[in-house]
């Protein structure tokens, strides 16, 4: 039996293990050092405070100071915290992490490297490991519509992994593949990199249509579909200008993902609050307080610098995400139906 490592025992990392003990992994988790609460919750059978879902008794948990030996003999690693913490947990890890096969990333966002240059999560953390002397295995993206409630609790649920070596994609694809939990494989990580945090920042101007409706009592739904349709465009440009395959954002990483982010995600939620009209700095305050958090807010930042940092590829090109920036920008406000509106309904 093969050893599993899942490094964050929130709610993907945790909803993750489901699959993983289904198709027969020795599955470890270990919480970080903000993961106490959770861990305890799973020690003692209960529901996961972020899931509701009850992990299965055969993962074994480790907590913060037991990141070693959690880590002793994996075969694979899984990198599944915050984006934010990415780069510190990395560091923590390299040690087990370059004596594994693979490196398996769910965590989605982008990070500034010291030059400031933004680097999609594999880059960074490839660029942390040499910067250690560390060589790292292979790193396979993990992404698409997965709620990490729905996972948990086995329900019908499609992932694609992506890795360069699409060969070692395919075979852990089919090694973790379940009934009903379905993996298919691509060897455009970028394309998988680039969709998974860029959904959540478009996933906030689908909200914010949603929002538009509650407020006034009359559906928006033409607008939201203009916007995922606008949506979807800019994350398939920007791959492309990565050096991703156009067509990956019309799968599982781009239309999959955004649908279910789209629907009931803490992203689209905060959009909802702000088409209903709330302040978006009060709004976000007041989800973190509630441990909900919203990463498409930091992202949004991070993917205007990117977009001027890659050839091939302008804020001109990219109208909905440059709406989303200037809603939740403290120094513009705009307003959210006109910015919206302005970005999706565009004839470019």
């Amino acid at each position: 039996m093969s050893i599993i490592t899942v490094l964050g025992a929130g709610a993907m990392g945790s909803a993750l293990t489901k699959p993983l003990v289904d198709s027969g992994w020795e599955v470890r988790l270990w919480g970080t050092w903000l993961d106490d609460h959770l861990i305890d919750a799973i020690e003692a059978q209960r529901p996961h405070p972020r899931t509701g879902a009850i992990v299965s008794s055969a993962v074994t948990t480790y907590r913060a100071n037991s990141l070693e030996a959690a880590l002793e003999g994996a075969d694979v690693v899984v990198m599944s915290v915050a984006s934010v913490g990415v780069p510190r947990v990395t560091e923590l890890a390299l040690s087990g992490i370059s004596k594994a096969k693979a490196l398996w990333l769910t965590s989605k966002g982008f990070c500034p490297n010291d030059e400031g240059v933004i680097q999609l999560l594999p880059e960074a953390i490839r660029t942390i490991a040499a910067k250690h002397g560390v060589t790292l295995p292979p790193i396979v993206a993990i992404a698409g519509p997965v709620k990490a409630n729905e996972c948990a609790e086995g329900k019908p649920t499609a992932t694609i992994f992506g890795c360069r070596d699409g060969a070692l994609a395919e075979e852990f694809a089919i090694r973790t593949s379940t009934p009903s939990y379905s993996i298919v494989s691509t060897d455009d990580e970028v394309g998988v990199e680039v969709c998974a945090p860029m959904k959540n920042v478009y996933a906030i101007a689908l909200g914010i249509a949603d929002g538009l409706g509650e407020a006034t009592g009359v559906p928006h739904h033409n607008l939201k579909a203009a916007a995922f349709t606008q949506a979807v465009k800019e994350m398939s440009l920007l791959g492309q200008a990565l050096g991703a395959k156009a067509e990956t954002a019309f799968g599982l990483p781009g239309v999959g993902d955004l649908e279910v982010t789209g629907l009931s995600g803490r992203n689209k939620v905060y959009g909802v609050r702000l088409g209903k009209g709330e302040n978006p700095q009060e709004a976000i305050a007041q989800m973190e307080r509630l441990e909900q958090t919203v990463e498409g807010v930091p992202a949004v930042a991070l993917a205007l610098t990117l977009v001027e940092q890659t050839g091939g590829v302008s804020l001109e090109d990219m109208p909905l995400l440059r709406a989303v920036a200037g809603i939740i920008d403290p120094s513009q406000l705009l307003d959210p139906l006109t910015a919206v509106q302005e970005a999706a309904l565009t004839r470019r």
